[in-house]
């Protein structure tokens, strides 16, 4: 009796093994339909954000110009913009944040009529732990010089930052339609200026960015790495 119902048992064990495998197949179908969802869903927000914070979206107009059109750059001393709470170099002391990702221009110019540019700023804007309002008004200039000399015009401007409750960084694309570069003869082309682009920062602003100083957030790797080696740290800013 006792064998038979051994041999019962082990053909219930026989039987269940393929069921087993089969739930162990469908459940593993599931996980990977699932991954590849979420990653189909990450791939999409990401392609998303590129173009979002793609300065190209709002092309410039084309124009016909006579010779080559000024070097349009941003200047490295004020590209940033950080806003620190009593000087303290931490992050829980940031307030409003900026950043000059890009800059597109076009100009135009015919004989010895003036340079006319068309030029497109794009901005990324933070609030920090300081910050206390949603809206910020960033102050910015562009400044026109004789190319490696001296500047000829500087003009400031403001770009506003309207935050949401939930958020604490945006995009802005600023345009300026009416540079206008004055120029002697016809015989001086756009190659002989340079437009500067930078944010109105003060001198600790400007010395934090001259040393390429980034702040490393809690929990990163570099955190860590700064904790269990503070002498480190402080050599790597």
């Amino acid at each position: 009796m006792r064998r038979l119902m051994i041999a019962i048992l082990g053909v219930g064990l026989m039987v269940g093994v393929p069921m087993t495998k089969a739930y162990a197949q469908s459940r593993s179908q599931q996980e990977d339909d699932e991954r590849r969802h979420q990653e189909d869903e990450a791939d999409k927000k990401k392609k998303a954000k590129e173009k979002e914070w793609t300065l190209g979206q709002a092309p410039l107009p084309k124009y016909n110009t006579g010779g080559p059109c000024p070097f349009v750059r941003v200047l490295y001393d004020a590209a940033r913009y950080v806003e620190l709470k009593d000087r303290r170099e931490a992050s829980d002391a940031v307030g409003y944040t900026g950043e000059i990702e890009g800059v597109r221009s076009s100009c135009s110019y015919q004989g010895d009529e003036p340079i006319k540019m068309a030029i497109q700023v794009g901005f990324g804007l933070g609030r920090g732990p300081q910050a206390q309002e949603l809206t910020k008004n960033y102050r910015y200039w562009v400044a026109v010089t004789l190319r490696n000399r001296t500047v000829i015009a500087k003009e400031y401007f403001d770009v506003k930052a309207n935050f949401k409750p939930d958020e604490d960084a945006i995009f802005i694309v600023d345009k300026l339609d009416g540079v206008v570069i004055p120029r002697a003869t016809a015989t001086v082309n756009g190659s002989n200026f340079e437009v500067l682009v930078g944010f109105d920062v003060t001198p600790d602003m400007v010395q934090f960015n001259r040393l390429g100083k980034r702040f490393r957030l809690p929990g990163s790797s570099a955190a860590t790495a700064a904790a269990a080696d503070p002498a480190g740290a402080a050599a790597a800013k």
